[in-house]
């Protein structure tokens, strides 16, 4: 699982970031003019990287500013869009790769006020909007990659990279851009920064203490590179398996871009929307999910359409997002997430089980169950605890109909503090999922190491001599079937690794193939397959080991085996 240090600054500017849990993300700049294609071609790739991706010389790109004329821009019905949505929080592009600045920059005249026809600056009127609205405004700042100025990085078609001053670009550009956004808008709640290309760590340090020296409430995100950040930053769109420590923000698509892009139509459907906001807020991630304007200044209207759909069932459900802490399971539930506050927990139910709600190693006592969004009405509830096991189980009576079709919220007051059993249990389908994130990493002492990655998945095993264990917990003994998982960076899921496992005095081996796809959040971007190895029997309920060694590393798959679970499923 991730983990990070929280801050440790005197005073919490944290709070209002941690009790928000969902914000909106805004990429907006000269990049939606050509929408995604370029002299009549269709740019691969998101739409705000269409002047790297097309190679667009500089010369060019800027003739895009005589044709960006947002007249349609209205910041008070964007503010609108997204507190009806339930976002708490807007963090918008004042400039992005493209070093076009979305705001009047005083130090530098390639902005929106001095070299478009609409010639305002859209900041001010989010500040105002934002600050009477009760939302808090944020910037997004490249401080980095630059494609305009000749010492920004990752211009290599423009400028010539070896003699670029990166130096002479942060101090005569971001430093003063950055003082700019955080002395002419009103207090700003967060700077968040982007791919630290070729920056320093002292270099982003010297970014961090001017942001707190200016506004020492607003906070500073993970990209600003070394880890220096107040908070981190998941990948774009990742989704990490199992809770996380310290705090953490997933920024978020609606479709596959950013940036506007007029031929993007794959919109994620409102189910899947508000599955990722149930998940992230269940592992204590934020979820800040994108919107991509025009340029005549509308927000898309699937995207309206869809936040419109988010912000009814928060009306609702609000309560289970806003301000929780992650569940205190250390793993994923096959009927949905669960997040807590004290005293409570709030059950996020993503697959309706038919009456009966079964939960495994919950120890506290359940004063009462009810549903949001439905009647005030008790759900009847019962505790069971086989002290020979140590297994506690709740069983929750259900309505026959789910109250909400996409996520339905079950809330249970308990008392005291959640205490739970952290061991992988077997769940109510009789399955037992072992992540690698709950494995033990076993690497002899002059063995290569490996590691287990944000996403969930075994990072760098390429060596016979690793190998990983389980501890487990069975309550229902029987005949398994054994898959395993395993997952690749790239295109294509790559197998032909062989593992060996033992479990109940019984061993199975094999060589991993695709005998199933797997549908899952991590599988979205990184394919995932399940390899069968056969069946074991698992003679007697209570706690079991299960080790599982590589018995052959396929070099030809690259990455090593990239192994993400252990199931077992009743045969």
């Amino acid at each position: 699982m991730a983990k990070r240090k929280t801050s440790n600054r005197k005073s919490d500017p944290m709070a209002w970031w941690r009790e928000a849990r969902f914000g909106m993300f805004i990429h907006w700049g000269l990049y939606a003019v050509p929408a995604g294609t370029w002299k009549g071609k269709k740019i691969p790739g998101i739409g705000e990287w269409i002047m790297f991706r097309a190679q667009i010389p500089v010369t060019e790109y800027e003739q895009l500013a005589s044709e960006f004329n947002p007249v349609k821009f209205n910041a008070d019905e964007w503010v609108r869009i997204a507190k009806s949505a339930g976002m708490k929080y807007i963090v918008i592009t004042a400039k992005h790769h493209d070093g076009f600045a979305m705001y009047d920059s005083p130090c530098s005249d390639y902005d929106i006020v001095d070299r478009t026809p609409w010639g305002k600056d859209p900041m001010k009127a989010l500040a105002r909007a934002c600050k009477k609205a009760g939302l808090k405004l944020c910037f997004y700042y490249s401080q980095s990659q630059d494609w305009h100025d000749p010492n920004g990085a990752r211009n290599f078609w423009d400028y010539d990279e070896d003699k670029k001053d990166f130096a002479k670009y942060l101090g005569e550009k971001v430093r003063p851009q950055v003082t700019e956004l955080l002395t002419q808008y009103g207090p700003i709640g967060l700077i968040w920064f982007d791919t630290p290309h070729t920056i320093t760590r002292e270099q982003s340090l010297g970014l961090k203490r001017l942001v707190h020296r200016l506004q020492p409430e607003c906070m500073v995100s993970g990209r600003v590179g070394h880890d220096v950040g107040d908070y981190g930053s998941m990948g774009d769109n990742q989704i990490p398996v199992g809770r996380v420590d310290g705090d953490w923000e997933t920024p978020a698509t609606l479709n596959d871009t950013w940036g506007f892009k007029a031929h993007d139509h794959n919109w994620k459907s409102v189910r899947t929307l508000l599955h990722l906001l149930a998940d992230l807020a269940s592992k204590g991630v934020n979820y800040l999910l994108n919107v991509g304007p025009t340029a005549q200044g509308l927000i898309p209207k699937p995207s309206i359409d869809r936040l419109r759909e988010i912000g009814k069932w928060m009306k609702v459900n609000g309560e289970a997002i806003y301000g929780t802490q992650a569940s205190p399971f250390p793993y994923e539930l096959e009927w949905g997430r669960i997040t807590q506050k004290p005293g409570k927990l709030y059950l996020l139910i993503t697959h309706w089980p038919r009456r009966q709600l079964v939960l495994h190693g919950l120890r506290n006592t359940v004063k009462a169950a009810r549903l949001l969004g439905g009647t005030k009405r008790k759900l009847p509830v019962e505790q069971h605890h086989d002290t020979n096991l140590d297994h506690h189980v709740v069983d929750v009576e259900l309505p026959a109909r789910r109250p909400d079709r996409h996520v339905s919220v079950v809330v249970l007051d308990i008392v005291g503090d959640a205490d739970v059993d952290e061991s992988p249990l077997q769940q109510p389908s009789g399955t037992v999922s072992l992540p690698v994130h709950l494995a033990e990493l076993h690497v002899p002492r002059m063995g290569r190491q490996f590691r287990i990655g944000r996403g969930g998945v075994v990072e760098g095993w390429q060596t016979k001599s690793n190998w990983l264990s389980w501890s487990f917990k069975v309550s229902t003994p029987g005949e398994f079937t054994v898959k395993v998982h395993t997952a690749v960076r790239g295109r294509e899921w790559k197998g032909g690794h062989k593992v060996a496992l033992t479990v109940a005095g019984q061993s199975l081996s094999g060589r991993l193939k695709a005998d199933e796809t797997i549908d899952s959040a991590r599988s979205k971007h990184v394919p995932e397959a399940a390899s069968v190895l056969g069946t074991v029997v698992i003679p007697s309920a209570g706690a079991h080991t299960l080790k599982l060694k590589a018995a052959a590393i396929n070099k030809e798959a690259g990455t090593g085996l990239c192994l993400s679970e252990v199931r077992l499923v009743p045969a």
